[in-house]
């Protein structure tokens, strides 16, 4: 809903029945309900696009009851813009619904020259998370996240910067994203001795990319830490996108290194067959591979990127259909086996 001001300058009010159709889900062993949806801000919100649309992304999003939006140091292009355009649109819309709101960033990629802008050393994070904070315009965030695991500082060093980061009220939990189940058991282990609030761990997982049901989300349940999964939709195979091959100007078409023109064509069968299934579901490809994601009872949210409002409230539609089946998860394993 927009609303002009008398200099005719549109301002933004939240949907009154914004909360009236969300689920919500309990984070691990903490006092967070995260929305079963939550919105990235990977794509589509740097210098490079177009931050009306954003700014419609992120307005339809919490009209839709989505309170999480994640972001991290080195999302735009170019890197640190999409915080910086978020930081502009919270100024100009959300400002009032802060306290609402559960904001996320990360640093753990390389973000600067030299050797204290990469990994997981405690300078590179707090001086990350301090220029993130300054180009949102935030006191704080809700979650910090160790964004991948640093093989040569140790851990002790990583996680120990996070707890001070708590503790100089940069930051209300932490989490990790990108780590193994043996690597997250030790952080917890260390963070619990710190007496930190360590909630969430964001894991890449769709139909096709599996690993965390090896291990990991047990060990997770296990220390009492809710999952976050990202790329549910496998960087868009698992979409109608690419049911009738590889349509001009996709990601596969540009030979992304996360997404190309082999791995699509090598999964071509597995997406139409996928697609048949949501059919039946009366469901779209997309729907289905989240519903799909949501039914693991340690993932808290899926994490959701969004090109238009539309595509948005066409993935927030999933909630009419999140239960399975066993017939259907039998297919499904099957199908991607």
């Amino acid at each position: 809903m927009q609303i002009n001001d008398k200099s005719g300058v549109q301002n933004y009010q939240a949907n009154e029945k914004r909360y009236d159709t969300m689920a919500y889900n309990r984070v691990g062993k903490s006092g967070i309900l995260l929305p079963a949806l939550s919105i990235g801000l990977w794509h589509n919100f740097g210098f490079v696009d177009s931050i009306q649309n954003g700014r419609d992304i992120l307005r339809t999003a919490f009209d839709l009851g989505i309170t999480h939006f994640d972001l991290a140091n080195n999302y735009g292009p170019p890197y640190g813009s999409a915080e910086e355009n978020f930081g502009t649109i919270l100024k100009s819309d959300f400002r009032p619904y802060r306290d609402e709101l559960f904001i996320a960033t990360k640093a753990g990629y390389d973000m600067w020259p030299g050797p204290y802008g990469n990994l997981g050393s405690r300078k590179y994070l707090i001086s990350s998370l301090d220029q993130s904070l300054k180009r949102m315009g935030l006191d704080y965030v809700d979650i910090f996240y160790h964004h991948r695991p640093d093989p040569d500082t140790p851990l002790e060093e990583t996680m120990g910067a996070l707890a001070d980061i708590v503790r100089q009220g940069k930051a209300l939990y932490v989490g990790i994203s990108n780590y193994q189940a043996t690597e997250a058991d030790k952080a917890a282990k260390i963070l619990k001795e710190l007496n930190v609030p360590f909630i969430l761990h964001q894991a890449r997982y769709s139909m096709f990319d599996r690993w965390v049901e090896d291990k990991l989300l047990d060990t997770l349940e296990q220390n009492g830490v809710g999952c976050i999964a990202f790329s549910p939709l496998a960087q868009g195979m698992l979409t109608d996108r690419y049911l009738k091959g590889i349509p001009k100007g996709s990601r596969a078409a540009k030979d992304l290194t996360y997404l190309n023109t082999e791995t699509v064509n090598t999964n071509i069968e597995k997406i139409q067959l996928l697609n048949a299934v949501a059919l039946k579901r009366d469901q779209k490809l997309s729907q289905m591979a989240i519903a799909w994601i949501l039914r693991q009872p340690q993932v808290a949210s899926v994490l959701i990127g969004a090109s238009s409002a539309n595509q948005l409230k066409e993935n927030v539609k999933v909630l009419d259909c999140l239960d399975f089946s066993e017939e259907e998860l039998k297919l499904i394993d099957n199908i991607v086996s």
